[in-house]
């Protein structure tokens, strides 16, 4: 049963011995950054900072911090488990017949299950400031010297279609101008973004509202690549296993969480911008500043002693490093229904998930590796993978020695090496133009005849199945062991 909010969770946590609470004073202002860095690098604890300067609410930071966590927070014993079932469920197809209509039913009433579902009241609104609203309250933290400010994170920033009524939820940082203005860094790529353009046009305010630290699930959901129109609480749902309860907010028309630890609530004016930024980013480098939305704060509302969650991103690993693993693992299921051929696929940490993206392939044809490149440039946020690997199905693609070995020998640069230009990742500081630039893909699968490989493709060395059984079997008496 997926955890009642983020407090089931840390106390599962606490029992398991992954959660540190530091009693002594620390400075929201690159102190706490400092330490859960140095924590993260070498896969620690979760840490709970108790009393942090200036403010009276206590902060969460590295939750998600290993592979084991990333587990724990959606209870699993596997991330492949749950990709597993993800994948049965897309297998569905249409019924044929009444005897098949009635077995689908079952499957049926599973996705009706995962809906997100209306309530009255929820433990975010046990405390309601609408007058006078201050980000003052929050222990925001500023994460690397040269960042522009404070940072709110780790914000599931909730906005709607102004057309067809559809929720967006993503992951959009927030850049702390003063007491009730920060900056909304919404991607141009992003369906916050989208809703905002669209409001534009019409002249209109976009309502938005911020839902801080409700339980681990949801808070995943909101780095999902959800396909176009699918609501993020719905992969949330699925993800806890039960529908998320979500409550009307008090002065904008949105819905958020109802176990939220903190909402925040306000809107962006449609022709407002401000400076935003540096901000030292998940790459490793600082983001440069550039102008953004601003979002003025109309209400908070929070648990009675709320927990304020965050996170901090730079050079890996991270604790968005898991959080990209593990949203790596689900989406294979959709991948590989777009793309069959797929047998797998990595996106190295130290390729900062954008940057490289490893996929092994059932090569079926001449030309095959070049189709599954281009079909991944065109698929959703797989379109700024900068580098795409192409390799055979028995290549191991999270062994990097391996992936390395295979495709170095196997490729002739000029002839396995192509370039596309295309849309790039906002965060992306080589590329020619912002957001424009190129890519690369390289086939490093073998080549065929057909491709115009006239000669003999070596057999690669492996010793035969009589010689490793005897070796086995004989280990002890080497004196090896």
């Amino acid at each position: 049963m997926a955890y009642e909010d983020l407090r089931g969770f840390i106390a599962a946590l606490e029992r398991q011995g992954s959660l540190k609470r530091i009693r002594a004073e620390v400075d929201p202002v690159l102190e706490i950054a400092e330490i859960t860095d140095r924590v993260s690098k070498r896969f620690g604890p979760a840490l709970f900072f108790e009393r942090v300067k200036g403010s009276s609410i206590p902060l969460l930071i590295n939750a998600f911090g290993t592979e084991d966590r990333m587990c724990m927070a959606l209870q699993l014993t596997s991330l492949d488990d749950l990709a597993r079932e993800l994948d049965g469920m897309l297998e569905m197809k249409t019924p044929e017949g009444f005897l098949e209509k009635l077995r689908m039913l079952p499957r049926l009433k599973d996705f009706a299950n995962f809906l997100p579902k209306r309530v009255k009241d929820g433990p975010c609104k046990e405390m309601m400031i609408t007058k006078d609203p201050s980000f003052d309250l929050l222990p925001v933290i500023k994460c690397w010297p040269l960042d522009g400010g404070k940072y709110i994170t780790l914000p599931l920033v909730f906005t709607k279609d102004p057309e067809t009524g559809t929720r967006n939820c993503g992951f959009y940082r927030m850049q702390i101008f003063d007491e009730r203005t920060a900056g909304m860094h919404w991607h141009i790529h992003h369906g916050g973004a989208g809703h905002y353009r669209k409001n534009q046009r019409l002249g209109r305010r976009t309502e938005v509202a911020v839902a801080l630290g409700p339980d681990p699930a949801t808070t995943l959901s909101a780095v999902m690549p959800a396909p176009e129109g699918i609501d993020e609480m719905l992969i949330a749902g699925f993800l806890r296993k039960r529908p998320v309860e979500l409550v009307a907010c008090e002065t904008v028309d949105l819905e958020v969480p109802a176990n939220a630890e903190i909402v925040l609530e306000g809107y962006v004016e449609p022709d407002e911008t401000r400076l935003e930024g540096p901000f030292g980013d998940h790459t490793g480098f600082y983001s440069l500043p550039d102008y953004y939305p601003v979002f003025h704060l109309t209400a908070i509302t929070h648990r009675r002693d709320p927990i304020y969650q965050t996170i901090i991103v730079g050079r890996p690993p991270m604790e968005d490093c898991h959080m990209g693993a593990a949203v790596e693992r689900l989406t294979r299921p959709l991948l590989r229904k777009q793309l069959p051929e797929v047998v797998d696929f990595h996106m190295p940490f130290e390729g900062i998930f954008h940057n490289l993206f490893i996929v092994s392939i059932d090569k079926q044809y001449p030309g095959h590796a070049r189709k599954v490149m281009h079909a991944i440039w065109g698929l959703g946020q797989a379109m700024f993978s900068k580098v795409i690997v192409v390799v055979d199905k028995d290549v191991k693609v999270r062994d990097m020695a391996e992936v390395a070995w295979k495709v170095l020998n196997h490729i002739d640069p000029e002839r396995d090496i192509e370039f596309v230009m295309g849309p790039v990742e906002t965060l992306d500081h080589a590329s020619r133009l912002p957001k424009y630039g190129s890519k690369m893909g390289i086939d490093g699968t073998r080549k065929w005849e057909e491709e115009g490989f006239t000669r003999k493709w070596p057999e690669e060395q492996v010793m035969d199945n009589e010689t490793t059984t005897l070796v086995a079997r004989r280990w002890l008496e080497y004196g090896l062991e």
